[in-house]
């Protein structure tokens, strides 16, 4: 028999995390790794507006991303033992080497930019604003059930990646960043 996409079990309002526990589309580990698979989707199409070597980083994101998201997708049972691999404080140092590197190409922030000036500068924007969105998710249920140590500070470090990429791709498209001029 063929796979098929849609199984009727959620038509109620609950899904089964990895393991078969059954809970409902609102908790808050559904919204966690709902999050985190929303950010893989703008990472995704973030890495297809950007050069080789941006989309090389942007597609190790998108694996670490998906390592979180099957982690917070694992009800923890017994029964279904999995080896999940996690992400480390390596990882979170490849973010930081990559915020240094475009930085030192980068002038001073000195003003408050806005997003806008080119479509792969929003969408770096975007994706920034889901990563934070997917960290309080994630900060939420960490007062609940404990999480893998890295996975906050990744999320915390990815969203720095997304802003600095933003600023980094105007430049390397060759448009002006938007500075917030209050009235």
């Amino acid at each position: 028999m063929a796979f098929r996409i849609y199984t009727r079990t959620g038509d109620q309002g609950k899904t089964s995390l990895l393991g078969g526990t059954r809970v409902w589309k609102s908790d808050l580990r559904i919204e966690a790794y709902g999050t985190i698979d929303e950010l893989n989707a703008y990472i995704g199409w973030l890495a297809d507006e950007q050069p080789e070597n941006i989309r090389n980083e942007l597609r190790e994101v998108q694996d670490r991303l998906f390592r979180i998201g099957a982690v917070l997708a694992y009800d923890g049972s017994s029964s279904l033992r999995l080896d999940l691999p996690e992400v480390s404080e390596a990882d979170i140092t490849t973010l930081e080497k990559a915020i240094d590197r475009m930085e030192a190409d980068l002038p001073p922030l000195k003003q408050f930019i806005l997003p806008g000036g080119h479509p792969a500068v929003s969408l770096c924007h975007v994706a920034r604003c889901v990563c934070r969105r997917a960290e309080r998710a994630c900060v939420r249920l960490s007062q609940e059930t404990p999480l893998p140590e890295h996975f906050i500070p990744y999320l915390n470090r990815l969203s720095d990646y997304l802003f600095v990429l933003a600023r980094y791709t105007a430049q390397q498209k060759g448009v002006a960043e938007i500075t917030w001029q209050p009235h």
